[in-house]
C-alpha cells in the first residue's frame, strides 16, 4: 500500500492542476500542427489558382472563407500558409535553443574568459530590436525560407542563453554539483552529465514562449515582403496583400490575422502553464505562497 504524499512535499507539478485555458490553448495549437501537417491533402483548391470570375467573392458554401483580390481561395491559402509559417518559426526557435543555449552554455563551463567573450557577442546582439537584427540579417542573407529562420534564431537567441545562465549558476551552487566535482568530474563532465538533464526543462519552456514571437515576427517579416519566396503562401503575406483590397474583401485580411492571433494566443497559455509545471523555483515559490 502507498502512502499518501503530505501536500508540502508532493512535487510541483504533482499539484499543479490543468487549466482551462491551457488545456484549449493546446487542443487548438494541436488541432492547427496536424493540419499544417496534412494541408497538401486537405486544401479544397489549389492555392495558386486564380479564379478570375469569383474576385473577391464573400464566405459562402462554395468558398467557406471567400476568395482574395486574385480569385485564389482564401482556406487554401491559409491551410497551405500554416505550413510555411510553422516550419519558418519553428526552424528559428530551434536554430535559437542551440546557438543561445549551447553557447552559453559552453562559455560558462569554460570559464570566466570565454564566458565574458560569448556573452559579449550576446549582450550587443540583444541590445538591437528582434525584428531590426532580423531585417538586417535578411538583407546580409537574402531573402527566403532558410535566411529568415536563420534571422530569427539569431535574433532570439539570446533568451535562452540568459536562461541558460540563470539556470547553471543556479545548478552550480547546489550540493550535488559539489559532490560531482570533489569526486573529480571536469567542467564539461558535470555540465553534460549533472547540469544539463535539470536545466533542460526551463529551455524548453522557454521555446514554447518564445516560439509566439516567431510566428509574430515571420508574419511582419513576410508583410514586408522579406519572408519566403512570393510564391509560397504564408499568413503574412496574405495579411499584407489583402490589406490593400480591405474594403473590397475584409474576409481575406480577417481570416489570416484571426488565425494568427488564435494560435499566438494558444502558445502564450501553453507555454505560460509549462513554465509553471517545470520551473522549480516558480514551484517552491507556489509551495510557499508567494506570487510569481
Amino acid at each position: 500500500m502507498s502512502l499518501p504524499v503530505h501536500p508540502d512535499t508532493a512535487p510541483a507539478h504533482a499539484r499543479l492542476p490543468f487549466p482551462s485555458g491551457a488545456s484549449v490553448g493546446a487542443v487548438l495549437v494541436t488541432a492547427i500542427l496536424v493540419i499544417a501537417l496534412i494541408a497538401p491533402w486537405v486544401v479544397p483548391y489549389d492555392p495558386l489558382y486564380q479564379n478570375l470570375l469569383a474576385i473577391n467573392t464573400p464566405p459562402g458554401p462554395e468558398y467557406w472563407l471567400g476568395v482574395d483580390h486574385l480569385g485564389r481561395d482564401v482556406l487554401s491559402r491559409l491551410i497551405m500558409g500554416s505550413r510555411t509559417t510553422l516550419a519558418i518559426s519553428v526552424g528559428g526557435v530551434t536554430l535559437a535553443f542551440f546557438i543561445g543555449g549551447c553557447l552559453a552554455l559552453l562559455g560558462l563551463a569554460l570559464g570566466r574568459v570565454s564566458e565574458r567573450l560569448v556573452f559579449g557577442g550576446i549582450d550587443l546582439a540583444r541590445a538591437m530590436p528582434d525584428i531590426l537584427l532580423a531585417l538586417l540579417l535578411i538583407v546580409a542573407l537574402g531573402s527566403g525560407a532558410v535566411p529568415v529562420a536563420i534571422a530569427l534564431g539569431v535574433s532570439f537567441s539570446p533568451f535562452f542563453a540568459y536562461v541558460a545562465r540563470t539556470a547553471y549558476k543556479r545548478e552550480m551552487a547546489q550540493d550535488y554539483v559539489r559532490a560531482a566535482r570533489l569526486f573529480g568530474g571536469g567542467r564539461l563532465h558535470v555540465l553534460l552529465r549533472h547540469v544539463l538533464p535539470n536545466i533542460a526543462g526551463g529551455l524548453v519552456t522557454q521555446a514554447a514562449i518564445i516560439l509566439p514571437r516567431c510566428i509574430v515576427t515571420e508574419s511582419v517579416l513576410s508583410f514586408l515582403g522579406l519572408g519566403s519566396s512570393p510564391d509560397a503562401p504564408t499568413w503574412g503575406r496574405m495579411i499584407s496583400d489583402a490589406s490593400r483590397f480591405i474594403e473590397q474583401a475584409p474576409h481575406a485580411i480577417l481570416a489570416p490575422m484571426l488565425t494568427l492571433v488564435l494560435l499566438t494566443v494558444s502558445l502564450l497559455l501553453v507555454g505560460d502553464y509549462s513554465r509553471a509545471r517545470l520551473d522549480p523555483l516558480r514551484g517552491a515559490r507556489n509551495r510557499q505562497g508567494v506570487m510569481p
